[in-house]
């Protein structure tokens, strides 16, 4: 299976702009540049797609490791915040912090961590980033 996405930029660093696009079409000529990156700017930003990315994969892997154990979620809520820092002369994305809150009526807790932990360790995003990854987990039964 293979996705796409692409991205057009125009100009400098900090005065170009651009634009980001998916193949699903959820992002069309979306806007991105230093100002939403840095400046916190409304707009966009690889981080923010990073972060949605990692948050939205880890869920699906959470929901795939509680059902194999023979729980199923009523919600899962995951947010991720994503560090971007300056690293001897450019930047890298350092650490990702998931926070989750799930609601599983009737849960095992033990099973239930041991899902928690397979998914951080095992969804796709996780295992391509080469960041810190913490996590924060809230259960309500």
């Amino acid at each position: 299976m293979k996705k796409r996405a692409s991205a057009h930029w125009q100009g400098g660093i900090k005065d170009g702009k651009g634009r980001i696009s998916t193949q699903s079409g959820a992002l069309k000529d979306q806007p991105y540049g230093f100002n939403t990156r840095f400046e916190d700017q409304p707009g966009t930003n690889p981080e923010e797609l990073i972060g949605a990315a990692h948050a939205g994969c880890f869920s699906m892997a959470l929901s795939k490791e509680l059902e194999e154990r023979g729980m199923l979620a009523e919600s899962i809520d995951t947010q991720a915040e994503v560090w971007l820092e300056k690293e001897d002369g450019g930047f890298r994305i350092s650490a990702v912090h998931l926070s989750l809150r799930a609601r599983i009526p009737g849960a095992d807790r033990d099973k239930f961590e041991e899902a928690v932990e397979k998914a951080k360790t095992g969804c796709p995003v996780s295992k391509l980033l080469n960041a810190e990854i913490s996590l924060q987990v809230t259960l309500d039964a």
